[in-house]
């Protein structure tokens, strides 16, 4: 009976108190809020220009005058030179390559109306390892030349030493340029042509 008793009074003062917690915590909610303090309010004055400012115009450079165009080159045709059954010099630098014997189907045939005439002759290059060793020759060649003067079929026919001077002798005759033969107006072929290029050292 007394622990009934305690415990009916432990409970009331239990609700007791939570009844008064409730109560504090209803009248902080109706409690006005606090003021705000107003928002600053901060003027922009903008300030006009001034009309007495001098304003200053930018001008283009002028375009500079265009390139003067070079005068123009006439093409000038390389003279005919003139055959010499004798032979012709070929100079190098440091290396004499000695007279180019020319044999043209016989002596003076390149002298005679119609056939084939030189225009331009390559000299050949001395090789370098012959010049070093000090080895002289010779290389005959035998070639075709076509209708329009260019020189074909390059056959080598004797050589002194042989695969020494083959190469260069070959490339120099394959730049050499003919006026071609002409037989009734119509430019013809010329078979069989024979050159000897000699391969001599400068002694002096």
């Amino acid at each position: 009976m007394v622990r009934f008793i305690v415990s009916i009074l432990l409970g009331a003062g239990i609700a007791f108190t939570l009844f008064v917690v409730m109560a504090k915590l209803i009248e902080n909610t109706n409690r006005p809020a606090e003021e705000v303090p107003p928002t600053p309010v901060i003027d922009i004055v903008m300030s006009e220009p001034d009309e007495d400012t001098q304003t200053r115009n930018r001008v283009p450079p002028p375009p500079p005058p265009p390139p003067q165009q070079p005068p123009k080159m006439q093409p000038t045709e390389p003279e005919p030179a003139e055959p010499d059954a004798n032979g012709f010099s070929l100079n190098i630098p440091g290396v004499d390559t000695g007279g180019a014997n020319i044999n043209l189907s016989g002596v003076g045939n390149m002298r005679r109306d119609g056939d084939a005439t030189p225009i331009v002759r390559i000299e050949p290059k001395y090789p370098v390892q012959a010049a070093r060793d000090g080895k002289e020759g010779y290389v005959i060649l035998s070639f075709t030349i076509n209708e329009v003067g260019g020189v074909t079929d390059v056959v080598v026919l004797e050589a002194n030493p042989k695969r020494i001077f083959d190469r260069e002798a070959k490339r120099a005759l394959r730049k050499w340029k003919y006026k071609p033969k002409i037989v009734e107006g119509k430019p013809q072929k010329q078979f069989n042509m024979q050159v000897q290029l000699d391969f001599k050292l400068d002694k002096s």
